[in-house]
């Protein structure tokens, strides 16, 4: 039998994925690595670990199906996006650990940044915001702050790039330095206008054009695993960042089409098509502090979505679990959640590494309010459950005053989407109904359709709409009374959360 092969490389695992020419799983391997937490807002990952732990995973799940590297047809890449990894060209050896898409260290450079009046040629070029969750001042860090590196780097002897970038640079032997442009357009470095690196933005970041790699599309041959890795002549073939790749696993390839990914962080992506001005010549920025992106495309030609990225998603239940000791394991938290009939007033905040979309505040600290003498741990766990639902409305509110057009339903997807409490809350809060689709993995199915349409494996995109079925849908039960109050609850402690640390 052959196989498409997904890496899911995420923020707190690595993760393997085979799925068979029906797109469901055939296996599923899955390693945790290590997280370092060197200062208050600073996060760090062992740059070896993550791609160990990777080829670890790769080699495991094809031996739960007892397939050889002959039975891959192709290898799709997703991956966590903004993390930053600088390495040696000459050994492939990393100089820092890499600076995490969640690390806040460099907020004060942005705002120097912005004060210097350079956000609006960012924006304009980009589709982002002066905020340290992007690449570009990561990479500036690293080379002011490691001895000699930005000499080195100057001469040529560095590489950057994010985590699809160092794992395509060592399955290849580093016969292939790569992104695509759903990972580049994270950057900051990106014009997604143009569809090219920027020399403007290089230089306002400090980052030598030397050090880049080249931009692929999403779905494109790039290059085969090298024979010692134990997938020898396996051809990489799909690339995009997790968010990009569950949007096109999802099937949301048409303007207007909307996903939720419930991950470490939430991540929500309308697909606006081929141009924001109605004409496929570009785009217009966002009114409400969203993120226009790039998408992933099958057809090689630049198409974009709005993106509402929330830093704490699925990662307020890892606090649960580790931080307050609530739980023994995140799947624990729905019992814990649905032994009492709400919150009980409690509301969380969960802004622990400051507050992402529409409200883009590194300084808001995480906050929780509402407690009494009643108060019990399922009204924690309720009240965790429910900031992740609220943040999603927050955002979707945001992209539907900026389309206009109110959505139908939103797909959902990631590891805290099979929380049948979770999305019906999600539901009631947006008033809108919640589809979950037989298979959630819909990050690293992106990934392997965008590998499986460019090697053939599946005939074309009506192809894989054909194969989707065994969809769950939750609709809203909560009337709008209710929804009202309760959002204005959550709203006024977002306002006390925001600047809290200033």
């Amino acid at each position: 039998m052959a196989y498409i092969l997904a890496l899911d490389q995420g923020t707190t695992s690595s993760r393997a994925i085979l799925f068979d020419e029906a797109g469901t799983i055939a296996a599923v391997a899955q390693h945790e690595f290590e997280q370092f937490f060197p200062q208050a807002g600073w996060v760090e990952h062992d740059p070896m670990e993550i791609l160990t732990s990777q080829l670890a995973c790769a080699i495991e799940v094809l031996g739960k199906v007892g397939a050889r590297p002959r039975d891959v047809a192709a290898i799709g890449i997703t991956n966590q996006r903004e993390t930053v990894i600088v390495w040696e060209r000459a050994t492939g050896k990393p100089i820092h650990r890499a600076i995490v898409w969640q690390d806040r260290r460099t907020a004060a450079r942005c705002k120097e940044l912005e004060e210097s009046g350079v956000g609006e040629t960012v924006s304009n070029k980009t589709g982002l915001v002066l905020d340290p969750y992007f690449s570009a001042t990561k990479v500036g860090w690293i080379l002011d702050h490691v001895p000699g590196a930005r000499a080195r780097a100057e001469r040529g002897e560095l590489a950057f790039g994010t985590v699809d970038s160092w794992l395509i640079w060592h399955l290849t032997s580093g016969q292939r330095h790569v992104t695509d442009v759903t990972n580049a357009s994270r950057t900051l470095l990106f014009n997604i206008v143009k569809g090219e690196w920027d020399a403007e933005l290089l230089r306002v970041f400090g980052v030598p054009e030397s050090m880049l790699p080249k931009v692929v599309w999403s779905s494109e041959r790039v290059g085969e695993v090298t024979t010692t890795l134990g997938l020898g002549g396996v051809e990489i073939a799909g690339i995009a960042g997790d968010q990009q790749a569950a949007l096109f696993g999802q099937l949301c390839w048409k303007a207007g089409e909307a996903k939720n990914t419930y991950g470490t962080g939430c991540f929500l992506l309308q697909n606006i098509g081929t141009g924001r001005d109605g004409n496929g010549t570009g785009f217009v920025r966002s009114k409400h502090r969203l993120i226009t992106t790039l998408a992933a495309s099958a057809q090689h030609r630049l198409e974009y979505a709005l993106e509402g990225s929330i830093f704490i998603g699925g990662a307020v239940v890892q606090w649960l679990r580790d931080n307050l000791k609530l739980i023994g394991s995140s799947a624990e938290v729905e019992a814990l959640a649905a032994g009492v009939p709400d919150s009980g007033g409690v509301v969380l905040v969960p802004a622990f590494v400051g507050l992402g979309a529409p409200h883009w505040d590194p300084h808001a600290s995480g906050l929780l309010i509402g407690l009494n003498r009643g108060t019990t741990p399922g009204h924690i766990a309720r009240a965790a459950l429910e900031s992740i639902a609220f943040q999603v409305a927050d955002v979707l509110e945001a992209v539907q005053s900026e389309t206009g057009t109110p959505l139908a339903a939103l797909r959902v997807d990631g590891g805290a989407a099979v929380n049948n409490l979770l999305m019906q809350f999600q539901a009631d809060v947006l008033g809108v109904p919640v589809v979950r689709p037989q298979v959630t993995e819909t990050t690293a199915l992106g990934a392997a359709y965008l590998a499986g349409l460019a090697t053939g494996f599946w005939a074309g995109p009506e192809d894989l709409r054909a194969k989707r079925q065994g969809d769950v849908r939750f609709e809203p039960e909560m009337d709008a009374g209710e929804r009202a109050e309760r959002r204005g609850r959550w709203q006024r402690a977002v306002e006390r959360a925001k600047g809290w640390s200033e």
